[in-house]
């Protein structure tokens, strides 16, 4: 197995880190533009591997020569979002990005699954795939893990439980409009909201739809790494290992839940071909709302696109 990770920012590094210490891996390939960045920091954790007995080689690269015949391809590159701008503001800077990007690592590697990254999380996912002309199943968004990551931590600190009892689903785009679905987010198996009153569950969807600006925030100069790397990589552990995990992903949609034309986030499978099956589960008449919503904002800013 050989995965290439583009771009060697904090997202990027610390992916490829998570990677290698997983042993997801026989060969990860750090790329980035600027020199000197992807060689020193794949030298780095390369020297790790003694430590944490992972037997995996890792290269650092300005160039994707390197990264031929990759099984999968992780796009982190792009700008941080600063505070103040919006996921909007990224999308025209950005989308030149993961388009080159994806043009280089797709002829060097054209059987890859690529998992995208890069904000906006689902305009850069149909960059992506367009620009790859790849199925849809070999091009997948990380959007939901991350969302339902942390609304599930809100929920656990909120009730002082552990972690691993608390389930939670994001659907919709990675932005102002995502859909938490507290009817759908259990505490070993109870429903949130038969363990916390409204305001309360309100107050923890907000949050989770300002996650990522409130990390913003906080920093002032970047953006979230940790959480996002650790999410990415739980999908390319499903797919590396053929687990078969149902996962909130972002994916071009032709027909399901009604939807069409448009990449928005919803349960998927993931197994070693990709995105193996999407996972339709009931929603009522709000939440269905707003899911359209949700899809009708990124079906927008796709129409903005020039491709």
């Amino acid at each position: 197995m050989k995965i290439t990770v583009i771009g060697a920012g904090n997202v990027g590094a610390t992916t490829a880190q998570r990677l290698v210490d997983k042993q997801l891996a026989n060969e990860v390939v750090l790329v980035d533009v600027i020199e000197g960045i992807p060689q020193g920091k794949a030298l780095d954790i390369g020297e790790a591997t003694p430590v944490e007995k992972t037997d995996v080689r890792v290269v650092g690269s300005n160039t994707y020569n390197e990264s031929a015949n990759s099984d999968i391809v992780v796009i982190t590159a792009g700008i941080a979002r600063k505070p103040g701008m919006s996921r909007d503001d990224l999308m025209n800077t950005n989308s030149g990005i993961v388009r080159s990007c994806t043009e280089a690592a797709v002829a060097k590697s054209p059987g890859a699954i690529i998992i995208v990254v890069s904000n906006p999380l689902d305009v850069m996912t149909y960059v992506a795939m367009k620009v790859s002309g790849f199925e849809r199943h070999r091009v997948i968004g990380m959007a939901g893990v991350l969302d339902a990551a942390r609304f599930r931590s809100f929920i656990a600190a909120e009730l002082n439980v552990s972690v691993e009892d608390v389930n939670a689903f994001v659907l919709g785009g990675h932005g102002d409009s995502m859909v938490p679905l507290p009817r759908y987010s259990t505490v070993a198996g109870i429903p949130i909201t038969e363990l916390l009153s409204q305001a309360t569950v309100d107050r923890l969807v907000k949050r989770t739809r300002d996650g990522g600006i409130e990390i913003v925030n906080h920093l002032k100069t970047g953006s979230a790494y940790y959480a996002p790397s650790s999410s990415a990589v739980a999908m390319v552990e499903s797919i590396v290992r053929d687990k078969k995990r149902i996962l909130p992903c972002a994916t071009w949609l032709q027909g399901e839940y009604g939807l069409r034309d448009t990449v928005v986030g919803v349960p998927v499978k993931l197994g070693k071909k990709g995105m193996e099956e999407i996972i339709q589960i009931k929603l009522n008449a709000d939440e269905q709302a707003a899911l359209a919503k949700s899809a009708e904002d990124v079906r927008s800013s796709i129409a903005k696109l020039k491709i």
